[in-house]
């Protein structure tokens, strides 16, 4: 494997940053523009699919995902080519937040059926939601459906996405398959782990935190859904063209 950036890595890292410095100056309306909003919101735009793959919501957002692009990216883009490789990225981007979307939508639809179950009407289904988003902090609470059944209402309607950590996933599950046993190795951790054993982790404790709620790795406004539509994508994308590609160039 060359140690070498490749073009469309370079081009990428150039793009989020370029991104990210722009969007930071346009301040919020740059992220009601360009995030990825949940499609009932108003605020949702078709363009968002892709635009919030290069939104970052930090500094270290940003310097995660692009320092993984850099690791990891230039071997893949030599390894399965760069048609490929731009292919594989953008399809894990689109599978994270189909994935993300659809358990908002599981969950929106939840609690949006307990409300008219309790008698109330769409309208006012629609005024509370409209009511929140205007308010930010406040949320209409209604006598007769459970305070978290609302907040899960209010959450699904107002949730938005940004970040390129579904095509980065895609990546890593990617490599993980092509190169299963290379030793990898955690900062200040100097201790060879196998690709397929420290991606695998990684995978697990973003299913944890996605189905359980409760995260492990810090930060609870990340998006676990993504990352799991991500790296399925990666996962079965690369098993496909290893188990088909006449070349056999990965063995």
């Amino acid at each position: 494997m060359g140690g070498r950036l490749t073009d469309t890595v370079k081009t990428l890292l150039i793009a989020n940053v370029l991104f990210f410095f722009g969007t930071a100056y346009l301040g919020d309306y740059a992220f009601k523009v360009f995030a990825l909003w949940f499609p009932e919101n108003e605020n949702f735009a078709i363009w968002q699919i892709l635009t919030h793959m290069f939104m970052h919501g930090n500094t270290s957002h940003i310097f995660f995902n692009m320092f993984m692009l850099f690791i990891f990216g230039s071997v893949m883009e030599q390894s399965i080519g760069q048609k490929r490789f731009i292919f594989l990225y953008i399809s894990a981007g689109l599978g994270a937040a189909a994935l993300q979307i659809l358990f908002n939508y599981i969950n929106f639809t939840a609690a949006y059926q307990t409300y008219i179950e309790a008698g109330f009407s769409d309208d006012y289904i629609k005024e509370t939601l409209q009511y929140t988003a205007e308010m930010k902090d406040r949320m209409k609470i209604s006598s007769g459906v459970p305070k978290e059944t609302t907040q899960t209402l209010v959450t699904s309607y107002l949730s938005s996405m940004v970040g390129a950590s579904g095509a980065i996933f895609g990546l890593l599950a990617g490599f993980a398959m092509l190169y299963p046993n290379l030793p990898l190795y955690l900062l200040f951790i100097p201790i060879p782990i196998k690709a397929k054993y420290l991606i695998g982790a990684y995978f697990l404790l973003d299913l944890y935190a996605a189905v359980t709620g409760a995260s492990l790795l810090g930060e609870s406004n990340i998006a676990h859904w993504a990352h799991i539509g991500g790296a399925v994508v990666g996962f079965f994308m690369v098993l496909y063209w290893k188990k088909n590609d006449i070349k056999n160039r990965w063995n």
